[in-house]
């Protein structure tokens, strides 16, 4: 028999760096959904969790232990029902609709699983509205647009449509355009899920270096190879935090990893 599951009673990280600032903040969190009586579902609970800045950080859990609700309270796409939401030094908490879309826009870019793509845009298209909406980028938005799909493996295929390409491919240029923004904050929910294991050790390889570069990095998975290299791995089950830490035998060379 499974047990349940058993909240992390420390929710401070042992690896929050001194002097270095924290982008994400979650204070008694949770997410219930109101189905009425026996449909209603608590997605988060009690979720208490700091983010440093520049931290590369994976999400594990399996299908249904809070995942995706997290990453959506994070980036102000849903509400949490009770507790405080900080991010980037912003309470997203009770905030208007109008300053969470600023805030959005500002500071969380998102890498969906459903890719979201303009399908009347070609791909340098949709990644230059990624820089343009966030007016963060110095420079032409075209070249840096054009840049990044050439850093994801898709210089060639800057002038195609949605229609046209993979789902592969579609996925990179959704990443290409979060990338692009220069926002503080990345979520990627299942970002190499539709990628073959070279192209996505290579997206891999891009959000590590996004996180050096100081952008924080929160990646939910199930794939817990993935978990191998970041700097640090948040277990979910059943709206828990239950694990938080370094990853299992230590942080692994990217140049590791197989599956």
């Amino acid at each position: 028999m499974m047990r349940p599951a058993e909240k992390l009673e420390n929710p401070r990280h042992v690896g929050h760096r001194e002097g270095v600032p924290t982008v994400v903040l979650l204070e008694g969190v949770a997410k219930r959904y109101d189905g009425g009586g026996a449909l209603a579902v608590t997605a988060l609970e009690d979720v208490n969790l700091e983010v440093d800045q520049g931290e590369f950080v994976v999400v594990l859990g399996p299908s249904g232990s809070g995942k995706t609700t997290l990453l959506n309270v994070i980036g102000a796409l849903d509400a949490a029902t009770s507790g405080e939401v900080t991010v980037a030094g912003q309470r997203v908490t009770g905030t208007s609709r109008r300053e969470l879309f600023r805030f959005r826009r500002e500071n969380v870019s998102f890498i969906f699983q459903s890719f979201n793509l303009f399908p009347g845009l070609t791909a340098l298209e949709n990644v230059r509205f990624g820089v343009d909406v966030t007016g963060r980028r110095n420079g032409d938005a075209a070249a840096i647009a054009r840049a990044v799909l050439e850093d994801v493996g898709l210089g060639d295929r800057v002038d195609h449509f949605p229609h046209e390409l993979s789902g592969g491919e579609q996925q990179r240029v959704a990443i290409a355009r979060a990338l692009a923004t220069g926002n503080p904050v990345i979520l990627a929910d299942e970002p190499t899920g539709e990628l073959d294991f070279r192209t996505g050790v290579q997206i891999l390889g891009l959000l590590q270096r996004q996180a050096e570069a100081g952008t924080t990095v929160l990646v939910v998975t199930h794939n817990r190879e993935i978990s191998r290299i970041a700097d640090r791995v948040i277990e979910l089950s059943s709206g828990l935090v239950v694990s938080d830490g370094p990853p299992r035998g230590g942080k692994a060379d990217i140049s590791e990893l197989h599956w």
